[in-house]
């Protein structure tokens, strides 16, 4: 690459800053950006929400840490601020999501939805070519197909093409993952190198915007914040076989997979199977029910294909840390996508993503339905 303008997205962690860094060190102008999303202070103490929390990305401290490593490359930097945005697309639809019954994934609606979207907008405006970010993930223009290709890292234990299915062909022409072909030592040694102060700045663990992780007190805080109530979604416990075996509090509470907190005891273990939202239904039974050989997805975004005209065979992943299965995906409809796995696969969620892979090329993705 010749020398270009590049806004680099600075979280505050390692691997963000070892991308300024590197960039920097190549001779690019590098412009620094932060996307201020979510105020961390805005429901401590409500609802049991502690008024501290530390290992999540985007705090105010990650944007303190950002500011600094800019200061030490000597790079222009700028805050952005998206937080009324960011709850429109991302927070108010997660919590629609689990009260409908449905398992949502709020860093793939931020990456698909604002951040890049936004990056990229920003990027233009202070006359950047690229924009780069610290996921592991690789982008390459593909001169056969004629296509920008997103492509798994070179290490697979910190892939994160998963979330980042939803780029286009005109964002993923404008984006660069120079960690791609790293690992995270060697990024951190790469740290090291550069002097940055964050060298050995734990990952963040955390969903930016639900304390401790625990969602459900994060939805009471936040309704309640709102002046809304929690709706009542509270129903029966019902069997694989339609019997009613208890009752639940709400919904909300469950996700497919779960077996702790069912509420019901029997003497072998119970996990839930599927959420009837309209009928404010969880369906429980065996883990033997757990698993299917297909699943649909919807809201397609396909990037190394223009579009399934025929039946193809894919690997496919159905949650961040699912080993990609070996399926045939074929189009359902305008906007719609059938999966059928060779061998069953374990809790297919809906509400979570699906993302098809050639080899180690992202063919596309969609939300499960």
């Amino acid at each position: 690459m010749n020398t270009r303008t590049i806004a680099v997205a600075m979280s505050g962690g390692v691997d963000s800053s070892t991308v300024a860094a590197l960039l920097r060190s190549e001779g690019h102008n590098v412009i620094g950006l932060t996307m201020q999303l979510w105020n961390q202070r805005r429901l401590a103490g409500r609802e049991g929400i502690p008024e501290q929390v530390t290992g999540r990305c985007c705090s105010l401290d990650d944007v303190y840490d950002a500011r600094s490593v800019a200061q030490h490359l000597g790079i222009p930097y700028y805050v952005v601020n998206h937080e009324e945005r960011f709850e429109r697309d991302v927070v108010r639809p997660f919590v629609a999501e689990y009260l409908s019954g449905r398992t949502p994934i709020p860093c793939s609606l931020c990456n698909n939805h604002l951040k890049f979207d936004q990056l990229h907008v920003v990027a233009r405006q202070i006359g950047a070519d690229y924009v780069a970010t610290g996921h592991y993930a690789c982008v390459e223009y593909d001169d056969t197909c004629g296509r920008w290709l997103l492509k798994r890292p070179a290490d697979h234990s910190k892939d994160q093409t998963y979330f980042l299915f939803g780029l286009t062909q005109e964002q993923l022409s404008r984006t660069v993952f120079p960690l791609g072909g790293l690992t995270k030592p060697e990024v951190r040694e790469l740290a090291r190198k550069h002097g940055l102060a964050l060298a050995e700045k734990p990952d963040s663990q955390e969903i930016c915007f639900v304390p401790g992780g625990d969602y459900k007190r994060f939805i009471d805080a936040y309704l309640a914040e709102q002046g809304e109530c929690l709706p009542d979604t509270a129903g029966e416990l019902v069997s694989t076989c339609g019997e009613v075996i208890g009752e639940h509090n709400g919904i909300h509470n469950f996700t497919v997979g779960q077996r702790k907190g069912l509420g019901v005891a029997t003497g072998s273990p119970l996990y839930v199977i599927q959420i009837n939202g309209a009928d404010k239904q969880v369906v429980v039974g065996s883990d033997e029910h757990l698993y299917s050989r297909t699943l649909r997805a919807h809201r397609l975004n396909l990037i190394s294909v223009e579009d399934l005209r025929e039946p193809m065979r894919v690997a496919v992943k159905i949650r961040h840390r699912h080993e990609p299965a070996a399926a045939v995906i074929e189009k359902s409809g305008d906007d719609g996508i059938l999966a059928t796995f060779d061998q069953p696969q374990r809790a297919i969620t809906p509400g979570q993503a699906a993302v098809f892979y050639d080899g180690d090329t992202v063919v596309g993705g969609g939300w499960i339905q």
